[in-house]
């Protein structure tokens, strides 16, 4: 878990931590990533996002399972030999002029992926933070995002 204080209103805030398609501006490791389908996420609807491993670019899907404007947003992974469950909550602070946002992760392992386990928890636990941090710096210098 990491958390960070963002200088932005939480609906833009939410907006922006929330969509997969910009998630790479912010997130060591992530090549692309988008939603499945036209019109708005909702629950079920499929994330695909692909990251650096290692040496290796590998994409992974995940189902959406809560999406509630501009509080919570989660996802479940549901391929792959480590699958992450991800959850962002953004919570007004300042009158609304504020944001306090929380990222979760939770990690399963199958397969070979019960031995690569504790290296992936371990760098999640490492770039977490950082993502944080570039999250706060793109979203209170970006005028228009």
């Amino acid at each position: 878990m990491a958390e960070v204080s963002v200088s932005r209103p939480p609906a833009e805030v939410f907006a922006y931590a929330t969509d997969p398609s910009r998630f790479s501006e912010w997130q060591p490791g992530v090549v692309t990533g988008h939603i499945e389908g036209d019109g708005p996420t909702q629950v079920g609807s499929r994330c695909l996002m692909t990251r650096r491993v290692g040496g290796a670019i590998r994409t992974s899907v995940s189902t959406v399972t809560q999406v509630n404007p501009p509080l919570a947003w989660a996802v479940h992974g549901i391929d792959g030999p480590v699958r992450a469950d991800v959850s962002v909550t953004v919570d007004s602070v300042n009158g609304g002029a504020g944001s306090q946002v929380t990222i979760r992760l939770d990690f399963r392992g199958h397969g070979a992926g019960l031995i690569l386990l504790p290296l992936v928890i371990r760098q999640a636990r490492k770039e977490l933070p950082r993502s944080c941090r570039n999250l706060k710096r793109r979203l209170e210098t970006a005028a228009n995002l």
